[in-house]
């Protein structure tokens, strides 16, 4: 779950899992995946950063240094 604000400084938690896309228009607007869209005060950029800590928390990501991708690469 993420925390947002909307346009009327309202506080909203929405489940990370949920976001299809999020795009500006020039507002922020976060499509969820059941086609609703939400428009909020954060920027593109900080809601990527609120989903990625979400999932590195609930460790649906992994953390990836750049040696370990490094290696990956290799043949």
């Amino acid at each position: 779950m993420i925390k947002v604000t909307r346009l009327d400084n309202s506080n909203l938690v929405i489940n990370a899992n949920m976001i299809e896309s999020v795009e500006t228009t020039p507002d922020t607007v976060v499509n969820l995946l059941t086609g609703k869209k939400i428009v909020v005060k954060e920027s593109v950029e900080e809601i990527i950063d609120r989903m990625v800590d979400y999932l590195r928390r609930t460790g649906l990501q992994r953390i990836v240094t750049p040696q370990e991708e490094l290696k990956k690469n290799q043949f």
